[in-house]
């Protein structure tokens, strides 16, 4: 098991090369880069995301003088959309402040360099930090996604051992035609009627429309905060854990499912075994396999993913916000901190979960695999 550990942890290397590699050239091809989002501003024509962000880097050097006349100008810039007429040295500086004016694999190699060090810079347009930036963002990603993802676990895998149990009976039916209506549902269309039906929308008000906290949350007392933020977070937690909820509840019934028909369960039986001897003695270690392997990819989508849509109508400023509002930016220091930091748990948790294997089954045996 250590030479597997070993093969693996040395896999993480080349793979978070391949993945950061990939995303550096597309971003290279990609236009409105952060020097014509600054020219944009400048001319008075950004109407994106990064109208909506206060300050720019060409902040700094003001646009007086930035706009000159002459014909050779226009040449100089063609480079840049919506350039024209803007003084070169100008826009020398926004490439020297953004880095572009090195080459791209010397970029590409000193990007390597900080990030192996976890130096992620700042951001283009926030003049802060990008680790700051993270830092003052997880907190609500964190709260949505370990509560949706505990709250499904706790939730989906009984639910699905029942249904296996009783498998084809009237429980069974309806719960199945529940969950299929849950799943076909999208996040956040179930969102949106979660506040017309509960947040003051047409019916009822009861749950909060925004935010994890109330105006008055520094006055309450602990018992009285966790109560307040546990009502903040009812709504958004069942909008992002309804197609998660339904995944893991069949999931898991299909996979129970199959282990009770097989030949060792009879076995088992036959032997004076109670039906909760067999079912948690033998079939849980085995059917419970399936359900972990899933674990990494719903805890990122927990974490990033699932959470953009469900924070932009619930206004809360987490990751899932941040980097969708990074791309639109192209603040490319977050948008690549992010898909590394996001890469590098993913990669982590994927080698977890095999070693977890190895604890719930000990006739797994990675050691004789290659990776």
């Amino acid at each position: 098991m250590t030479a597997y550990i070993i093969r693996r942890v040395l896999f993480i290397l080349p793979t978070m090369l391949g993945i950061m590699l990939v995303a550096f050239v597309v971003v290279q091809f990609a236009p409105g880069g952060p020097v014509e989002q600054v020219i944009a501003k400048l001319s008075g024509s950004d109407t994106g995301a990064t109208s909506r962000i206060s300050g720019s880097p060409g902040g700094d050097f003001g646009s007086r003088g930035a706009v000159q006349g002459g014909a050779g100008i226009d040449a100089a810039n063609s480079k840049y959309r919506g350039a024209q007429g803007l003084d070169p040295e100008f826009i020398k500086k926004l490439e020297v402040q953004f880095g572009f004016d090195k080459p791209a694999p010397e970029r590409f190699a000193l990007m390597l360099w900080n990030y192996a060090r976890f130096d992620f810079g700042k951001s283009y347009f926030r003049d802060v930090s990008v680790l700051q930036l993270i830092k003052e963002k997880l907190p609500v990603s964190m709260s949505l996604g370990i509560t949706m993802t505990l709250l499904t676990y706790l939730i989906s895998i009984p639910l699905g051992i029942k249904k296996a149990v009783d498998d084809g009976s009237p429980f069974d039916t309806w719960t199945s035609s529940l969950i299929i209506v849950g799943y076909a549902i999208p996040g956040f269309l179930f969102a949106i009627l979660l506040i017309i039906l509960f947040a003051g929308g047409s019916f009822f008000d009861i749950f909060p429309l925004r935010g994890l906290f109330s105006d008055n949350w520094a006055q309450l007392n602990w018992w009285q905060k966790i109560a307040d933020f546990s009502w903040h977070m009812v709504l958004p937690v069942l909008s992002m854990g309804l197609s998660a909820f339904a995944t893991m509840t069949l999931l898991t019934k299909n996979s129970f499912l199959e282990e009770i028909r097989k030949q060792y369960v009879l076995t088992a039986r036959a032997k004076g075994c109670s039906s909760n001897q067999v079912l948690y003695g033998h079939v849980f270690r085995n059917a419970m396999l399936i359900v972990i392997a899933g674990f990494p990819s719903a805890f990122v989508h927990a974490f990033f993913t699932g959470s953009l849509l469900i924070e932009t109508i619930f206004s809360l400023d987490g990751l899932g916000l941040l980097g969708f509002e990074s791309v639109l930016n192209r603040d490319y220091p977050v948008v690549f901190a992010t898909l590394y930091i996001f890469s590098l748990i993913g990669v982590v948790v994927n080698l977890i979960s095999d070693l977890t294997y190895t604890w719930i089954d000990p006739r797994i045996d990675f050691e004789s695999r290659e990776v």
